[in-house]
């Protein structure tokens, strides 16, 4: 077994662990476990050519993400962002461990946690395909529940922030995703139809 293989597969070991269950296709799973396969998924149909680095940093985006929850955090715009870093953090140092332990180098083990922490979005093209890949999962997968959890303003701001972060590729993607007939209707309005 390869290092890359023997990282995927501890990745998934932790991930396992996740309490909370999601039900998929008649299954319950981890989900942690299905949101990690998801990601890496998504990326190869989006990026094929995707380095070994992005695609570990894609597998490991919410490695024990129970681990901190929001509410051990101020419910405020600061204690969300206080708690998104303490998470980013989180991930990249756990699978920075787990690179270490299976043999990658420095320089390796730097790259992925530079990914996981989303470092220069925009200007780096690899965390730009991981941001991107994040957002197509979160609109393919998760969307659905969040609309039928939250208010229309809500939903609004939040397609517009996740638009706002993608880039020109990933919306062409986006717009092939099949979605409802009411989040299709929100997103129309959120992001195509102007409010004057």
């Amino acid at each position: 077994m390869t290092p890359y293989d023997l990282a995927i597969q501890l990745i998934d070991q932790i991930n396992t662990e996740d309490p909370t269950k999601e039900p998929w296709k008649g299954k319950d799973f981890p989900k942690e476990l299905l949101y990690s396969h998801r990601m890496s998924k998504k990326l190869v149909d989006f990026a094929p050519e995707a380095s070994e680095q992005l695609r570990i940093a894609a597998r490991a985006q919410h490695i024990a993400r129970w681990k901190i929850q929001r509410s051990e955090y101020p419910m405020d715009r600061v204690g969300y962002l206080t708690w998104r870093e303490e998470l980013k953090k989180m991930h990249a140092d756990l699978t920075g461990n787990i690179l270490e332990k299976v043999g990658f180098d420095e320089a390796f083990i730097s790259r992925v946690k530079f990914l996981i922490r989303k470092k220069q979005l925009k200007t780096d093209a690899e965390t730009q395909t991981l941001e991107d890949v994040v957002c197509l999962v979160f609109l393919e997968y998760y969307l659905e529940d969040f609309v039928a959890k939250h208010e229309f303003e809500k939903i609004k701001d939040i397609l517009r922030k996740t638009w706002g972060k993608m880039s020109e590729k990933a919306h062409k993607e986006a717009l092939k995703l099949n979605f409802s007939s009411q989040s299709l209707a929100i997103i129309r309005e959120a992001l195509f139809e102007s409010n004057d």
